[in-house]
Parts: C-alpha cells; sequence; structure tokens
C-alpha cells in the first residue's frame, strides 16, 4: 500500500507542475496517467477509464479551490458569467457522470483520445476564437453551461479547456477567461464527483479502498502533492520558454491519445 500512495504522489507532483507551467487542466494530465497506473496495477479493464475520470474530478476540487482563491484575491472573476454558468455546468456534469457509467471503458478511452488530439492541435497551431458577442442571457448560458458541463464529466477536467474559448467569443479578457473558467472548475468538480460516487457505489468489482468510482490511494497521493507543485510550476513559466514547452507537449499529447486509441480499438 505504501508502494502505492508513494506512485499517486509523484503523479501528483508531476501533474501539478505541468498544470502551472503549461496552464493546462489538471484532468488533462491526470486521467491519462491513472490509465497508465491503474494498467500497471492490473486493474480490471472495465472499470479502469471509470475510476480515472471519476478521480480526476475529485482532484479537481481542491486545485480548482486553491486557484479560485487566488483569482478572486486579484478581482479577476467574472461573477456574473460564473452565476450564470453555474446552474447549466452542475446539471450537465451529473448527467454527464450517469452517461458515463453506462458507457464501456473503450469507447470513453477513444473519446478521451480524440479530446487529446483536439487540445494538442490547438497548442500546436495556437488556435484562439474571435472575440464574436456579449455573453448570452440565462436560457443560453444554461444551455452552454449544460454542454461544458456533460464535456467535462466525460473526460474528467475542470471544464477550461471550454469554458476559456467560450468567454473569449463572449469578448471577455483572456485573463478574466481564465479566472472565470478556473472558478467554474469547482461546481464542475463538486457535481461531477457525486455523480461518479453516486453511479459507482453498487458497482462490483472496482479495487478499493473506493467511494463509487473514487479510488481513494490516487485521490490522496496526487491532491497531496499537486496543490503544491502547481505554484512552483507557474513560477517556473516565467523563466522557460513556454510557448516551446507547450508544443512539446502537445506532441507528448498526441503519442498519449494514440496510446488511448489504441487501446480502445486493440
Amino acid at each position: 500500500m505504501i508502494t502505492t500512495y508513494l506512485l499517486y504522489i509523484v503523479l501528483g507532483a508531476f501533474a501539478g507542475v505541468l498544470a502551472g507551467l503549461l496552464g493546462i487542466g489538471g484532468g488533462l494530465v491526470i486521467v491519462p496517467m491513472l490509465n497508465i497506473a491503474f494498467e500497471l496495477q492490473n486493474f480490471p479493464d472495465v472499470h479502469i477509464q471509470h475510476v480515472a475520470l471519476g478521480t480526476s474530478l475529485a482532484t479537481i476540487i481542491f486545485t480548482s479551490l486553491s486557484s479560485m482563491r487566488a483569482h478572486h484575491k486579484r478581482g479577476a472573476i467574472n461573477y456574473t458569467a460564473f452565476w450564470r454558468l453555474v446552474p447549466g455546468i452542475i446539471v450537465g456534469t451529473y448527467l454527464g457522470a450517469w452517461v458515463a457509467a453506462l458507457l464501456p471503458t473503450g469507447f470513453l478511452k477513444a473519446f478521451f483520445g480524440f479530446f487529446l488530439y483536439y487540445v494538442a492541435s490547438q497548442m500546436l497551431l495556437g488556435m484562439k476564437p474571435k472575440s464574436a458577442r456579449e455573453l448570452p442571457g440565462q436560457a443560453g448560458t444554461f444551455a452552454v453551461g449544460n454542454g461544458i458541463g456533460i464535456f467535462s464529466a466525460l473526460v474528467g477536467i475542470g471544464g477550461g479547456t471550454l469554458t476559456v474559448p467560450f468567454l473569449s467569443w463572449c469578448n471577455q479578457t483572456m485573463h478574466t477567461a481564465i479566472a472565470t473558467a478556473a472558478a467554474v472548475g469547482l461546481p464542475i468538480a463538486l457535481s461531477g464527483t457525486t455523480g461518479f460516487i453516486i453511479n459507482g457505489w453498487n458497482v462490483e468489482g472496482i479495487p478499493g479502498p473506493h467511494f463509487g468510482y473514487i479510488y481513494i490511494p490516487a485521490f490522496l497521493g496526487i491532491i497531496s502533492m499537486s496543490v503544491l507543485t502547481a505554484p512552483l510550476g507557474a513560477k517556473l513559466a516565467h523563466s522557460l520558454p513556454v510557448d516551446k514547452l507547450k508544443r512539446i507537449f502537445a506532441i507528448l499529447l498526441l503519442i498519449v491519445g494514440t496510446k488511448m486509441l489504441w487501446s480502445a480499438f486493440m
């Protein structure tokens, strides 16, 4: 058990540094890492992706709290946009967790693999949405939040990859978009974690100790280090060539995405 916890402590440290250094969501790193770790531990293949998604969202509760607090101190969060998105986010993320519980691991791995291809393409090509309009009304924002929530649950992320482009498209500055997306990560993580706990509660064969689809050793190991090492990554971002590192990381994402697609279809 000690070796298992040490493994996840290392994973948490690595995920925290990358998140701070490259400005990426923790789930983007944690989910594929957990896939590899669970395979090494001979987890039943039928549960691997579900447990990776649920555990990733559970760890994001703590990292998003830390990030939200920091952005709040700087007055960077657009709370009007935040509160408009939250209802749709909560409903969509819980619904996404329910849908994910019904889907086979192979499909979820393929879905995540294609998502990594999308993110890598954005990094390599530097694609950014053009500002086009103002923030939509309550109904429109609820629908957007719903979509962001569903997708976030299916790939185990805090939603920044989708929320930042949406807010930028709504004429929000990049600083405000990033800060607000960090805040939105909290209701995504809370609702998604709840969904994965409830939908995995009576599922047999999940390696323990666990709460539903949340694997406790991975959860504790990752949060114990990721919250500490994320500030280190942010500090390194000011002294290292981040744009070059993003391109290198994008290539790594393509490799990981290919591996997940291979394991999903082979």
